[in-house]
């Protein structure tokens, strides 16, 4: 039988695990009277959590929103993945909230017992962060933004494309979804009757978050990861690329991110490329480097710059030939996100 304050933990945590507990479920898990459980609620309610009770053959105990936060539970791994979000947080990757997830972390390893900060401490002297790359978002137009699609509440603010045009838009949010480096918002354009997906940073000042929307099955069945690297992919560039690549689709798909390029299987042995790039030089610096014999089907501007390229590498090793001009050189180096983002 547990003690009287292990019960009212191992309570506290049962709660935190879903929304709605049956009342003798719980009494049950407990292995304690239904009474009793009702005087370990009420005891809770004393500490602060916000705690509801409903009766009726569905009724039982769930958490409601509180006016403020009472204390939080975690198990040890809980709180280890806690302490390094934080402290991912505390990067910069997110603007307006590094001071407050530094505070935050700090309070959080205070309270640890010294198994658990031990781990911690292992984890902050090892992992070194590299600076962060792409541009940093507002933390609280995202909180509004991932609050919209939570509720499904419409959202109205200034955008600037690829080409510098700004515009009004008002859209109804979907999903929010970080590539690594950038954040995008996934939502169905009324005015465009489809959906589309929009750069946060590129977002000017704050969303207005006005009334609520019918909601509608998402893009690509739903799965807005395989939806935004598609228009990654190819959609906001204005050079765009179709290349036949001499290696099977599965090896080129561990090598190229979806955000990089669609793979489609021709056979066996060869797999069709569809990309984009902000400039065809560094699409054809980036196909040399994939190490892989390739077929370029458009745009015919591009296989002019291949050739170019194959006659800058010969003259720089002094053999200029007339194999150099029909065949690029062999590929060497790697691709970063860079080139085409």
């Amino acid at each position: 039988m547990l003690t009287s304050s292990s019960r009212l933990l191992r309570l506290l945590s049962l709660l935190q695990t879903r929304r709605h507990w049956a009342g003798a479920e719980l009494a049950e898990r407990l292995q304690i009277h239904a009474r009793t459980l009702r005087r370990d609620i009420d005891r809770l309610r004393e500490l602060g959590y916000p705690i509801e009770a409903s009766s009726g053959v569905a009724g039982g105990y769930a958490f409601r929103p509180g006016q403020a936060l009472p204390p939080l539970l975690l198990d040890d791994d809980e709180a280890l993945a806690v302490a390094i979000a934080l402290r991912t947080a505390a990067s910069g990757m997110v603007g307006g909230i590094e001071e407050t997830a530094l505070r935050a972390v700090v309070k959080l390893e205070q309270v640890m017992p010294a198994r658990l900060r031990q781990r911690a401490d292992a984890l902050r002297t090892a992992i070194v962060p590299l600076h962060s790359v792409g541009p940093v978002v507002d933390a609280a137009l995202l909180a509004a933004l991932a609050g919209a699609c939570r509720d499904q509440l419409r959202a109205r603010f200034t955008y600037t494309d690829i080409r510098g045009t700004e515009s009004e838009r008002t859209v109804e949010p979907h999903g929010v979804v970080h590539t690594g480096s950038r954040w995008y918002l996934v939502a169905w354009d009324p005015a465009r009757d489809d959906w589309r997906t929009f750069r946060i940073d590129r977002i000017a000042g704050t969303a207005k978050i006005s009334g609520h929307f019918a909601p509608r099955p998402g893009p690509e069945g739903g799965d807005l990861q395989a939806f935004v690297s598609r228009s990654l992919a190819v959609s906001p560039y204005p050079e765009r690329a179709r290349i036949v690549l001499h290696a099977p689709r599965d090896a080129m798909a561990r090598r190229i991110p979806p955000a990089y390029g669609l793979l489609e299987a021709v056979d066996a042995d060869r797999c069709l490329l569809q990309c984009g790039a902000h400039a065809l030089d560094q699409l054809a610096y980036w196909l040399l480097a994939l190490n892989v014999d390739f077929e370029v089907l458009e745009p015919a501007a591009l296989k002019e710059r291949l050739i170019a390229a194959g006659e800058r590498v010969a003259r720089s090793v002094g053999t200029v030939s007339t194999s150099a001009r029909a065949h690029p050189p062999a590929p060497m180096a790697g691709k970063g996100e860079e080139c085409i983002n």
